[in-house]
This record gives C-alpha cells, structure tokens and sequence, in this order.
C-alpha cells in the first residue's frame, strides 16, 4: 500500500471513528497541554525561587565580619591590636563624647582576640567630666583586663582634656611634631560693663541668691565671686595634676613648667617624661604589640542624625558664646 493509500484509510478512518473516541482524544490533548504547562510554569517557579536563594544568601555572605572562619567566630591564632579614634573636641554632644568612646573601649577589652588596645587621639580637649569619665574607666577595664596593654598613639594635638585621657594608658607615643600638653583649665566670658554705659543701656539683672548672676558680662566682676571661680578652677587643675602623676610616675620630670598650661612638641615631650617615645598606631601594633592586623572599635555616629540632633544645642551655644557667656570650665 502506497503513502497515498494509507493517507485516504486514516482519513476514511476519522471520518468513521465513533465520536466518544473523537471526544476523548480532544480531551487527551487538552489534557497533555495542560500538563506541559504547568511542567513549564513549575521550571519557572524553581528558576525564581532558586534566584531569590542566592540572592538572599549573598545577602548573609555580606553580612558576616571578616574574621568569621566558617566554622563560627573562632578565635584568631595571631589576634589583633584594637584602635579606638578621638577625634576633636572632647564632649557630651561630640563623637568624642564619653559615652562613645567607653562603649568602643568595652568592646575592645570583652574580645577573646584582642591583643592590646590603641587610643589614637588627635584632640585640643574639652569638657573635665568627660575627660574624667574616660580616663577613670581605662583605669577601671585596665585593672580587670591586665593582660591588655593600652597604647596612646598622638597624630596632631593632644592637648588638656585629650592628655588627661592619655595619661591613663600604659604608654604614649607621639610624632616629633605632635603638639602635647597644655595641663590647665580654663573660664572664659567677655565684659561690656562700659560698652552699655556709653550707650546708655540701663541694665536690668534679678535674681534670688546673692551670686547668681555670677560671670554676667554686663555687670561689674566682684572680687568675691572673683576668687571663688579662680577655687574652682585650681581644684580642677588638682584633679588634672594628680591624674598625670598617677599615670606617669616616675617618667614624669616636672621642671616647673609641666602643669602650667603650656604644650610642647612630641619631641620635647618625651623629654618631659609626657610620652614615651615616637611612633604611629601601625608601628606600636607591629613593632610593640606584635600584633600588626588592627580592628576599629570606634564608635560612629551618623553625621546627618547628629546634625538634625544637635542643630538646636549648637545654635544655643554660638548665641551664648556671642553675648559673652562661657559654657563652662574646659581643659583646653
């Protein structure tokens, strides 16, 4: 039987077929179609999901800290030299505040891989209590992590409040041309007792306590209120004084002029027994430490939170400062 043969049987064929078998044919193919679709749009559910896998496990690989093994935070076999920055003025609104600077020295201290600790500082100084605040609490991690030497490395300045917290570290390492020192507090405000007497200005001050108007530019200063501001400040240079002896010792040569508020090269500092040799933070961790990878642990602020936050508190203290008065004593 020839092609043509066959093609005129299949048709006579068809044309005769009962038509419950022509039925269920069309039923077979509508239901073979159906099933290739949803082969197809299950490929395709695996394709999506499998990318939404690797994309969220590439998101967790992003996550994970730079020492991390594989096998869990394991403990570094050489370990590393922390460093926390001290950067500029020295405050409770500043990066530099207490808050920020002791949190990063806590987490230093508490890392099972932390070899020693570098406070790299490059401050003129600020506020006494943060000062304080930092420098007693090295006194206070140093005496329960004694295993952990603290380091003072100075770029620029180190000066009043950024030296009281230097003091504290185990040893100070300066460049020959840091600027260090300047030991002493300081009161500041302006007077314009004459300026509105010439205007004619009558000034009106109440207030309920005799010297509550203490440091009032605008009134005459009373040799009382005087001597009572210049006890306080001596006392606070006392607080100052005694902290560097304690944390200096006998590498301290006071030749008269240590503590009265001048400052000096880093060269000269060493020869003052104010630091203790020169070198950079890479150098100490390398050379002193031994342990030459190094770890931030500073601190940091987002600079546009801070902004919207402090906005307000710096406005008040450039209106302050522009009509004399003094935001208080400073180690700088």
């Amino acid at each position: 039987m020839n092609d043509f043969e066959k093609t005129d049987v299949d048709k006579f064929k068809r044309k005769n077929e009962p038509k419950d078998n022509w039925e269920r044919s069309v039923l077979e193919k509508l239901a073979m179609a159906q099933i290739r679709e949803a082969r197809t749009a299950r490929r395709w559910g695996i394709f999506f999901k499998s990318l939404a896998f690797l994309y969220v496990l590439t998101f967790l690989v992003l996550l994970i800290p730079d020492d991390f093994t594989g096998a869990g935070m394991s403990k570094d076999k050489e370990g590393f030299t922390a460093i926390i920055e001290i950067q500029g003025i020295i405050a409770d609104d500043a990066e530099a505040s207490a808050d920020n600077v002791v949190t990063g020295l806590r987490d230093a201290y508490e890392h099972e891989d932390t070899k020693a600790i570098i406070l790299r500082i490059n401050s003129p100084g600020g506020s006494p209590v943060q000062s304080s605040y930092i420098h007693d609490e090295i006194n206070r991690l140093s005496e329960k992590y004694e295993d952990i030497p603290l380091y003072a490395v100075v770029t620029d300045i180190c000066a009043s409040g950024g030296y009281y917290i230097a003091s504290a570290a185990d040893q100070i390492y300066v460049n020959k041309s840091s600027i260090v020192g300047s030991i002493g507090v300081l009161m500041d405000s302006y007077g314009f007792v004459d300026t509105i007497d010439k205007l004619g200005i009558e000034r009106r001050l109440m207030t309920a306590g005799e010297h509550k108007g203490i440091m009032d530019p605008f009134s005459p200063v009373k040799a009382f209120e005087k001597d009572h501001l210049q006890g306080v400040l001596d006392e606070l240079h006392e607080h100052f004084i005694d902290a560097v002896k304690t944390g200096r010792g006998n590498r301290l040569k006071d030749d008269g002029t240590v503590f009265s508020g001048l400052f000096w090269s880093g060269e000269k500092s060493i020869e003052l027994g104010l630091a203790d040799g020169l070198g950079s933070s890479s150098y100490v961790a390398r050379e002193i430490v031994q342990a030459e990878k190094l770890k931030d642990f500073t601190v940091r602020e987002d600079a546009f939170e801070r902004f919207i936050e402090k906005f307000g508190a710096s406005v008040s203290k450039s209106l302050l400062k522009l009509t004399g008065f003094s935001s208080g004593p400073a180690f700088r």
